[in-house]
């Protein structure tokens, strides 16, 4: 069951605080919730629960709130809990009346909270509050100009060109492309240890021999079907190899032949005490799915033993997060990275989640679609698409040839003879090449400081949940920043202008004496 809260911000003086005092109305959890679209959650939040029956959900604003804490914060779930107890700032973003030093909710609600939001509801909450940061950005930087009573007209010049770049004029010509794409795909590694095909078949072994132990307690007549052969040389001759530092292809095979071996051995023996009367029912699920894995992995295992490939359709890597897959980096790092694979867009200067792939794909296939939502957005393509090689193939060229898109790149033929078109070209390629760094800034921020690096939750949507909050923070935290900005920059203005009146006046008086001597001297 959810009731509907209401979700209007309370004022920092309504907000108790038992220790005496307010809270700062600068304070960065204070600007978030302002910018926290709750109505549009709300109703994304509560078509999930029923209106009369069932206990009480918790709010859309605790449940969002935590996750964004989490993500901001790079914390754990009982950590996120720990420091929504303890901070009064933060329990007045998640819409607290006053302080309490109670825990909001158990640790555990954390994975049910990561399931309740959709990548989509996520991407739509993301570009509101793009929306919304940039008509307060735009209120905050009007509301300094009425207030200045200079009439120097270069006074905001500099804060005017940072607008333009993220704002479309409002009178710009219809149908004319404005602003700058920036595109690239990446990958968020899973919190899984680096997987052979060894070390998958001897974990995949215990775990059969763990099955098969459940299932033979289930009755004294069943021990019989246990396998007979030494769990401990099988563990010996795993670690045989695994041990070694560089062990040579015809060892590796001859472990993973015996693995095999020992695993059909305890699949058949599953089969046989299933036959016999034992439930796996009466087995938990976890290890119930982690039987249907080992079952494919032998397949997969099986076939790349005897065949000449390497390559398999959805290889498993993990018995546990069987949803990652192998994704080709070609880094110097990592040749191959495990986990999701994201594809990205910065829209003049707003980083938004495109698409999350658990399977490899070519990433220059979202280049059209991207193109295309920034029209669905703006009503124009962008002026420019800056992106990196791989997107720029034939059917991409013939895409932004026809509406005007500049796609950064080299021109396709011999250069111009002409040396100062040919310079002209070199330069304006520079730029695009710095400007796509953009995007390899918000890699890097992300990976850094919003966790990226390495994804903790296990289950595949808790993952999607965890990279799209990741976005969704980067994109809040650069509204702070632009806000920060401005009234900073604003301050040093009237700072300066302050100071350098009298100095200007004093420098005047000074200067004053000495010219009258010298024309008396002359």
């Amino acid at each position: 069951m959810y009731r509907k809260n209401h979700n209007g911000q309370l004022s920092i003086e309504e907000f108790h605080v038992p220790f005496g005092g307010t809270l700062d109305p600068n304070n960065r959890w204070v600007v978030f919730s302002s910018l926290m679209p709750w109505e549009e959650l709300e109703e994304t939040y509560a078509p999930q629960f029923s209106p009369t029956t069932g206990a009480p959900a918790k709010s859309v604003r605790l449940a969002f709130g935590a996750l964004f804490i989490k993500q901001r914060l790079g914390l754990t779930d009982e950590e996120t809990v720990e420091q929504i107890r303890e901070n009064a700032y933060m329990q007045f973003f998640l819409g607290f009346a006053g302080y309490s030093s109670k825990a909001p909710f158990d640790p555990s609600m954390m994975v049910h909270f990561r399931k309740r939001f959709s990548e989509e509801d996520l991407k739509r909450i993301n570009e509101l509050i793009a929306e919304r940061g940039k008509a307060m950005v735009i209120e905050a930087l009007s509301s300094l100009n009425d207030d200045d009573d200079s009439n120097d007209p270069g006074a905001d010049e500099g804060t005017q060109i940072s607008i333009d770049d993220f704002v479309k004029p409002a009178d710009w010509p219809k149908g004319k492309n404005w602003g700058t794409l920036t595109i690239d795909a990446s990958c968020t590694p899973a919190d899984i240890t680096y997987p052979t095909d060894l070390k998958l078949l001897n974990e995949a072994r215990e775990s059969t021999e763990r099955i098969i132990d459940d299932l033979c307690e289930q009755h004294s007549d069943l021990r019989k079907y246990k396998p007979r052969y030494d769990r401990g040389r099988a563990r010996a001759a795993f670690l045989n190899v695994a041990k070694q530092k560089k062990p040579r292809w015809r060892k590796i095979k001859s472990a993973i032949r015996r693995q095999l071996d020992y695993l059909q051995r305890n699949l058949d023996a599953i089969d046989d005490l299933t036959a016999s009367g034992a439930s796996l029912l009466e087995l938990k699920a976890h290890w119930w799915r982690k039987l249907l894995v080992i079952s494919e992995l032998h397949r997969q295992q099986t076939i790349l033993l005897y065949s000449k490939t390497r390559s398999m359709p959805d290889r498993i890597v993990n018995l546990i997060q069987r949803h990652v897959r192998p994704i080709a980096r070609g880094k110097a790092r990592a040749a191959f990275e495990f986990g999701a694979k994201i594809s990205v867009s910065v829209r003049n200067g707003f980083a938004f989640l495109h698409r999350i792939s658990w399977d490899p794909y070519n990433e220059s296939e979202d280049l059209i679609p991207q193109a295309k939502k920034y029209k669905q957005e703006h009503g124009c393509y962008p002026e420019r698409i800056c992106a990196d090689r791989i997107y720029i193939n034939t059917k991409n060229r013939n895409f932004c040839t026809r509406n005007n898109i500049r796609l950064s790149g080299k021109r396709l033929g011999r250069p111009p003879k002409n040396p100062e078109i040919n310079a002209a070209h070199k330069q304006q390629l520079s730029a695009d090449q710095r400007r796509r760094n953009e995007v390899e800034g918000v890699f890097g921020s992300g990976k850094r400081k919003y966790s990226l690096q390495l994804i903790m939750a296990r289950l595949p949507k808790g993952a999607e949940t965890s990279i799209s909050m990741a976005f969704l923070v980067m994109c809040a935290e650069k509204i702070l920043r632009l806000l920060c900005l401005f009234f900073v920059a604003f301050y040093a203005w009237i700072c300066c202008r302050l100071r350098l009146g009298p100095l200007l006046v004093a420098l005047r008086n000074f200067c004053q004496p000495e010219t009258a001597e010298l024309l008396v001297a002359a």
